[in-house]
């Protein structure tokens, strides 16, 4: 290789070319952001509608419906499904990942604005928006101070807010709770039907009279003045003179007729910390900008918030940086200590200083070359980027230590140094960068599969590929030169045997005898093994078919849980439960939690079913529980959560959910989600609860529910269309004296200080007190007012709660925890039962959640592990310009499964996404010792050894750079495999497969590698001579 001798020829150029790297290295670091995962742009967007008052049903047929045929026609759509509730419609689109979701934003606008003229003119206008991880909060505060709610909303509105949002990176501060002013205009019913009014002429008063707008120009000598008229209200006392005209010409003031007072609104929800009513602020940050940096300067001004105002207490309830940065410093320390470990190794075996030395400066070298090339492809530290390090900091020093193994062997027979850099260089030259090659070529599929394992993973697999690849360049630059310069070789017995720290000769001595023993077994072994060919591919047989049944013992799932200290509690009562009700039960729970040792703060909301999208009601909290971090507790989240199920599972009355927060949950719902398909309600809904039985009893399961649940009393209003024609009304018009004269309506908006505060109409509270009232309401018609009992019937009819549907058809959803077993056992288990449900004709299901999830990516990745066999194949055969001895080095690779799969087994991991990228990486990586091997014996049979002798004197003299990498690369990964620390459940499945693999399939290959080196060489002589024998004779 030239590469190597330049280097050694130019050894100022490589140190200044080497210092180039590190010094770009260092800035490219403090500038590459910090996040948890890598960017991931979710491919869901979705049509949000409100129409207040409106049951579910109706809000199908009305909204639902033709918004889904709208969207239904956006490009590019995989899914689709809405969810009708009362007062609201959600339409869910779902895209493949990779897709624009900006182009779609803006195709799904212009389609649902085709629409917007078949909805009810009084719906509020379609929202059409994409999902983005960045709209989610990244800190949520919760300010305490005594009970006076209003002035803390004031100091939060006036001085938090604005001081928070002026910080650069922050994009939104929102702030929510306490009380909110309004202006109540209560209508006395009977003055206002004596007047002949109704509400809706009462609203439109107050619009008109409160009005203020631009209305043209006057010219005053050569200046132009804008004339604007205004008619805004200035007090509460002019709204309450407002005159409001009659029939007959005369007028009535609005004071005469209603109450018009300044009040708070009824509260809808009730936030409380530790047990303290609070208010919440929440911070969103901009998008692309550094999490932790936003977080930093956002936790600098709160401190400075409270010194200056010592008499509130500011708690943070929920910060994502804490966990970014626990979790990326934990993956940092276990790659720095699998270096450490790495360089111990290095040294037992070496026992120089200086040659320690040469190969210890491959790891931070590297480290640092990849950070640069991180810098300039847009690639965040983050825990996939940081696990690929540390997956690769073992491997980082193999290419090197097979370098300056080699020129350490050409320095004994007596070869100068420079010599013996550039010839023992060249000489294992390509067989470095063919193992580097094959490592590196099993990512390059993950890169390109579908889904989001490529997201995922591909800022992983570039991690590995760049890091391997500075290193496989400083192995035939730097470490040529550095040996040309520094190596020394000790001739002296002793000297030879012990290394600089004479106090471990001991440790020294003890490790030379062990090797030695280990050499020598090795060679009578071996030989043993090429005697006995037969049995040793029977034994190694045995060992593989053996490890498969492990396989079947180790459990599936699609992501490790990961234990990020935060635990909700979802609590739903009874529909038409008060707020007071819901709120008497959450505190009860909130004081069973304090009693819980690894409980930190406790954050709740009264009035909210913790979903952003469905929203809540009076009848839904939802309790977070932050816990200590996990130095600090001895318990994991799991484990606390398990407590809290068991402590509130007998509290009557409610329905309790119990659930620890995990990021690694891609699927977005319940780890087991069962789909029934259908068009009839009641038939859904009893199979929904025949399929909700059966998924109960499957050990495992837990808090089963059916989406499609027991409906709402409700009243419905049928319309008498042959008598209402009569006094010609409508049923929109009647409706609208109803939901006016009942629910009453925000008319307009009053400014005070600078704010807007709404003007509202209440209904008369008289007309919900019984139905007969209810009958009573006075519908103004061109025939006078007519009470609605003459123009519709009244009835209570059960009402659905929600009307979910999956590409336009109706559906209900039948959603699971698991616990204790695996989700790939349990969703076997249910698919089993479920085979044998009789579906009636019309109705179809299927399986969803993290199950579908997992199979899919399952799916995707041992794709992308036969792709990179047969690339892995393509460039050994082209090293070893052979067709068949690629096969001698991949017989390692089933080896090393076997390995990997009884690595989780021992250690009760299950098989996921991150261990099956192991298994990918692993196979990269055990050929590499082969590869070194075969490449080996190859040199030495050209020199003209016999097949035997070759094997039998190449296998001892390999065996300590084999050995060396190995260990290297299993200490190097062993901090992770032990998986302690936040943020490291993600990673310990794939350091155990590559530990269990790696360790296997090395004692393996060293003896049954060349046992197939010998088989297949004998078969490929068999078919020369075949060939040969039928070869016809030329004339």
């Amino acid at each position: 290789m030239n590469l190597s001798s330049i280097s050694v020829k130019r050894p100022v150029t490589i140190v200044m070319m080497t210092l180039i790297v590190v010094v770009l290295g260092v800035i490219s670091l403090t500038r590459i952001p910090i996040d948890l995962m890598p960017k991931i742009e979710v491919p869901v967007a979705i049509v949000s509608t409100t129409y207040s008052g409106v049951g579910p049903q109706e809000i199908e047929e009305l909204i639902t419906r033709p918004l889904e045929n709208a969207v239904a026609t956006v490009s590019g759509i995989d899914s689709l499904q809405s969810i009708s509730t009362e007062g609201s419609s959600l339409v869910i689109a779902q895209f493949d990942f990779g897709t624009d979701m900006d182009n779609v934003a803006l195709e799904m606008r212009e389609k649902v604005d085709m629409v917007k003229g078949m909805l009810p003119s009084d719906a509020n206008t379609p929202m059409v928006m994409k999902i983005d991880p960045n709209a989610q909060p990244i800190i949520q505060l919760a300010l305490t101070d005594g009970d006076d709610l209003a002035k803390l909303q004031t100091f939060a509105e006036d001085t938090v807010k604005p001081r928070l949002e002026r910080l650069p990176g922050v994009a939104s501060v929102s702030v929510t709770g306490g009380y909110t002013d309004q202006i109540e205009i209560a209508i006395n019913q009977e003055k206002l039907t004596g007047y002949g009014l109704t509400v809706d002429q009462i609203a439109q008063v107050l619009r008109t009279e409160n009005y203020s707008a631009p209305t043209g120009e006057v010219k005053t000598g050569a200046q132009k003045l804008t004339i604007r008229t205004t008619g805004e209200f200035k007090s509460l006392e002019a709204i309450q003179k407002l005159p409001v005209s009659l029939s007959g010409g005369s007028q009535v003031l609005l004071e005469d007729i209603a109450t018009v007072t300044m009040k708070y609104k009824d509260e809808t929800s009730i936030s409380r910390t530790n047990g303290k009513r609070s208010i919440n602020v929440s911070m969103q940050k901009q998008s692309g900008t550094n999490t932790v940096t936003v977080a930093d300067k956002i936790a600098q001004e709160l401190e400075k918030l409270k010194k200056e105002f010592p008499e509130v207490e500011i708690v943070t309830v929920m910060d994502q940086s804490t966990y970014i940065k626990d979790a990326i410093g934990n993956v940092s320390n276990s790659a720095m200590m699998g270096g450490i470990l790495a360089v111990v190794v290095l040294y037992m075996f070496l026992r120089n200083l200086r040659t320690t030395f040469i190969i210890g400066v491959a790891i931070p070298v590297s480290v640092i070359a990849t950070f640069i090339l991180l810098f300039f492809n847009d690639i965040t530290i983050n825990m996939m980027t940081l696990g690929g390090l540390s997956l690769g900091v073992g491997m980082l020093v193999d290419n090197s230590i097979v370098v300056l193994e080699n020129i350490y062997r050409y320095r004994q027979m007596g070869y100068s140094r420079v010599d013996a850099a550039v010839k023992g260089a060249q000489e294992v030259g390509m067989a470095v960068v063919a193992s580097t090659l094959t490592t590196v070529a099993v990512f390059l599929p993950i890169a390109f599969v579908e889904g989001l394992v490529s997201i995922l993973f591909k800022e992983l697999s570039l991690t590995v590929a760049m890091s391997l690849g500075a290193s496989l360049v400083i192995s035939l630059t730097l470490v040529p030169m550095l040996s040309s310069k520094l190596l020394k070789v000790d001739t002296a017995e002793g000297k030879g045997r012990h290394g600089r720290f004479k106090l471990f000769n001991f440790l020294y001595d003890a490790f030379d005898k062990g090797f030695e023993k280990v050499e020598s077994g090795y060679r009578k072994l071996l030989a043993g093994a090429l005697n006995r060919r037969k049995t040793t591919v029977f034994v190694a047989f045995v060992i593989f078919a053996g490890s498969l049944a492990s396989i079947a013992a180790v459990g599936m799932e699609f992501f490790p849980a990961s234990d990020e200290g935060q635990i909700s509690i979802s609590i739903e009562m009874p529909n038409g439960y008060e707020l007071e009700n819901v709120d008497e039960l959450t505190t009860k729970i909130e004081g069973m939690l304090e009693g819980i040792g690894e409980v930190e703060t406790i954050f709740s909301n009264i009035g909210s079913s913790g979903n952003s999208f469905r929203g809540g009601g009076s009848n839904k909290a939802s309790v977070y529980v932050m816990l200590k971090k996990m130095a600090e507790r001895e318990r994991s989240t799991i484990e606390v959560a398990d407590e809290i199920r068991e402590m509130i599972k007998d509290i009557p009355g409610a329905k309790l959910g119990v659930s620890a927060s995990n990021s690694m949950s891609f699927s977005g719902g319940s780890p087991v989600n069962i789909k029934i398909k259908g068009d009839d309600l009641d038939t859904l809904k009893k199979i929904g609860e025949d399929i909700k039985n059966i998924v109960m009893s499957v050990e495992g399961t837990r808090e089963v529910k059916n989406s499609l649940e027991e409906g709402i009393p409700e009243v419905e209003i049928q319309v008498n269309r042959d008598v209402a024609v009569q006094y010609g009304l409508t049923a929109a018009q009647i409706a609208s004296a109803v939901k006016g004269t009942v629910a009453g309506q925000t008319a307009t908006k009053y400014r005070m200080n600078g704010e807007e505060i709404d003007v509202v109409i209440k209904g008369d509270s008289i007309f919900q007190e019984s139905l007969s009232n209810l009958g009573q309401i006075s519908v103004p018609s061109s025939r006078g007012s007519v009470p609605l009992n003459q123009v519709a019937r009244i009835a209570v009819v059960q009402g659905p709660i929600s009307i979910n549907r999956e590409d336009q058809v109706r559906i209900t959803q039948v959603n699971s925890q698991v616990f204790g077993r695996d989700l790939g056992s349990i969703s076997r288990d249910i698919q089993a039962k479920l085979a044998q449900y009789p579906m009636p004709s019309g109705y179809t299901y299927e399986l969803g959640g993290d199950n579908q999830q997992m199979i899919e990516a399952f799916q995707n990745l041992l794709l992308a592990l036969g792709l990179a066999i047969v690339i892995m194949y393509m460039i050994m055969a082209s090293q070893f310009e052979s067709l068949i001895h690629p096969f001698t080095v991949m017989f390692s690779v089933p080896l090393a499964f076997s390995g990997g799969a009884l690595g989780l087994f021992i250690t009760g991991r299950t098989l996921s996404v991150t261990a099956l990228i192991g298994v990918i990486m692993l196979s990269g990586i055990v050929v590499n010792n082969a590869i070194v091997l075969v490449d080996y014996i190859n040199t030495r049979r050209a020199e003209g050894e016999e097949r035997r002798e070759a094997i039998i004197n190449a296998g001892p003299i390999r065996l300590r750079p084999i050995l060396m990498t190995t260990l290297t690369t299993v200490l190097g990964l062993l901090p992770l495999a032990i998986g302690i620390g936040e943020g490291a459940e993600s990673q310990a499945p794939m350091a155990t497969v590559v530990i269990g693999g790696l360790a296997l399939s090395t004692l393996l290959t060293l003896v049954f590698v060349p046992v197939m080196y010998t088989l297949l060489d004998d078969f490929k002589n068999f078919i020369k001579r075949k060939i040969l024998r039928r070869k016809p004779v030329q004339a």
